[in-house]
């Protein structure tokens, strides 16, 4: 049933809205791909809404609030296209078509993504309402768990759900915050200028954001450890590959990896077995 029903253009709509996830969500087998795709496009649909520039964050965390809630239940299309719309003509594709997304999951995982996705939409909608005011350590675990670190917890529960890998809840939360912690380098003076959102805590030197990384990819590398079958070691390789060689190029003073080098590392991952 489940591939009978699931859309092709959920994986265009996934190939355009990210290149990163979209390959190693490739190397999973017929199940997990298609529950991990749906969930990676629910959740971005959730996430556009937290980072979109032209909406008032009384409204996104009225939204986003309202959002975790309709994900507690049978999901209500209808009620959703309501929730959206005073923003919809904004709003991206994949975000105004989270329900498609839903009902392309496969039936016997969706209760997971939904779970998972409303958690996510409680946290941004309370980090929107905060205007994502970052002051302590405590914060920034907080902010990077809602946003990474669940994605993490939920995608250990896939494979386990799935395939039968068992892996460490805190472990997984470390691999997401490590690739969140990343992002957060990155983007840190894109997003103080055209947001004017610091995600780094008061006190802290870039220094200390880098030492935040190093220390959950560690956990990240250590809960590969755990992971025996191929295709979801391959799936999680990539994106941590990515993370550690995009952190390494920073160090190095560059802004991030060349297309050469991501092309590399898709091909040494590949390889790896």
């Amino acid at each position: 049933m489940a591939d009978k029903k699931f859309p092709k253009d959920a994986m265009r709509v996934l190939k355009e809205t990210s290149r990163t996830f979209y390959i190693p969500i490739t190397f999973l087998e017929k199940e997990l791909k298609h529950s991990v795709a749906c969930a990676y496009l629910v959740m971005r649909a959730i996430d556009e809404i937290e980072d979109h520039e032209e909406i008032e964050n009384d409204l996104k965390h009225s939204m986003l609030m309202q959002i975790s809630e309709l994900l507690k239940a049978p999901f209500d299309e209808e009620r959703y296209l309501e929730v959206i719309n005073p923003v919809k003509d904004k709003l991206p594709e994949v975000t105004v078509r989270l329900g498609d997304w839903l009902d392309a999951c496969p039936d016997q995982t969706r209760s997971i993504v939904m779970a998972s996705s409303s958690e996510m939409a409680y946290g941004m909608a309370k980090w929107a309402k905060a205007n994502w005011s970052i002051k302590t350590r405590e914060d920034l675990d907080d902010y990077t768990y809602y946003v990474a670190g669940l994605v993490g917890v939920m995608l250990s529960q896939l494979w386990d759900f799935c395939a039968g890998v068992k892996t460490d809840r805190e472990l997984a939360i470390g691999y997401g915050r490590g690739l969140q912690a990343v992002n957060i380098l990155r983007n840190e003076e894109e997003d103080l200028e055209e947001r004017d959102v610091s995600f780094v805590p008061d006190d802290w030197t870039r220094e200390d954001l880098f030492a935040y990384a190093e220390e959950n990819l560690a956990k990240a590398d250590a809960y590969m450890k755990a992971i025996h079958k191929r295709t979801i070691l391959l799936f999680c390789r990539l994106p941590l590959a990515f993370a550690h060689k995009t952190l390494k190029a920073m160090k190095d003073g560059r802004e991030k990896m060349t297309r050469e080098e991501v092309e590399k590392t898709v091909e040494e991952v590949k390889k790896e077995e």
